[in-house]
């Protein structure tokens, strides 16, 4: 927790220098540079933080996923213990734990707390996965939630959109004002407001990358935390089996990126990916070893 606290402080104070140079350069008066900020930051984190401290609601909403209360059968019952037996390990309280109707073997975490999360998985898990590979698929929710992924890619989305604005208006402010002689006494007009909005998709997608770029690794992690919860054979099992039945997922958006299963991409298309390549993930484990 503190590490993370730590890193959150030392990225945004990275943002504030670097934006300050930026504009000092580009002649931004300290004025205008501290409102910019301040009204950046609500944007910029409001979002992001909303997402996440609704997240669990939001997924059980999305999914139609039931929580297990009380297990009906003896599978409800095993995936409790496992999950149960994991968060004791990896030292994080009890998540929920909730079963949603999809086709695909896929599962997810999210919550905005690693000792009041949420681990959901398919149907289409428990009917094409054995129990060694089903629990290594927990292992890796469980490692996402201890590794504190939900909260770590919600603030560096909201620093990533913090900077976008700032430096969309910064860059667009300078354009306009060439573009009309450099006339103080001009106010923005609608070209700027054009310049801007270009400028934030530009900008936007830049960040975009940045932030997948981290989801990418985390999975990293989470396959390595798997493998400490579950054994390592058994994450190795379970990657290969998602990669022999990978298809199209059905998870909805805003918890698409905590799912285990990933897409695949060529070229450009990677540096848009939330999950790394499973043969570089299944790789990455078997080098491990």
């Amino acid at each position: 927790m503190f590490t993370r606290i730590a890193l959150f402080l030392a990225t945004n104070l990275a943002v504030l220098v670097l934006a300050g140079i930026v504009m000092s350069i580009l002649g931004v008066h300290p004025q205008q540079l501290g409102g910019l900020l301040v009204m950046a930051a609500i944007f910029g984190f409001g979002g992001s933080l909303i997402s996440l401290l609704t997240s669990k609601w939001m997924a059980k909403r999305a999914t139609g996923a039931y929580v297990i209360t009380q297990p009906r059968n003896e599978t409800e019952r095993w995936l409790l213990e496992t999950v149960r037996r994991q968060a004791q390990a990896a030292g994080i309280g009890m998540p929920e734990v909730a079963i949603y109707d999809a086709p695909e073997i896929n599962a997810f975490a999210t919550g905005a707390n690693r000792n009041n999360a949420l681990v959901a998985v398919s149907t289409g898990l428990l009917r094409n996965m054995n129990a060694d590979e089903a629990e290594a698929v927990l292992g890796h929710e469980v490692a996402h939630i201890a590794n504190g992924d939900m909260v770590t890619m919600a603030l560096l989305q909201g620093v990533l959109n913090t900077f976008v604005i700032v430096l969309a208006r910064v860059v667009g402010g300078v354009v306009d004002s060439y573009l009309s002689g450099n006339r103080e006494d001009r106010g923005p007009g609608l070209a700027y407001f054009a310049i801007v909005m270009v400028l934030e998709i530009v900008f936007g997608l830049f960040a975009t990358m940045i932030a997948m770029w981290f989801s990418r690794r985390r999975e990293f992690r989470a396959d390595a935390g798997g493998a400490r919860l579950a054994g390592r054979h058994k994450m190795i099992a379970a990657l290969e089996r998602l990669a022999l039945n990978q298809g199209q997922s059905t998870l909805p958006a805003q918890v698409a990126a905590f799912g285990i299963a990933g897409g695949m991409g060529q070229g450009l298309r990677r540096l848009f990916m939330s999950h790394p390549p499973l043969s570089e993930r299944i790789a990455a484990l078997r080098a491990a070893a």
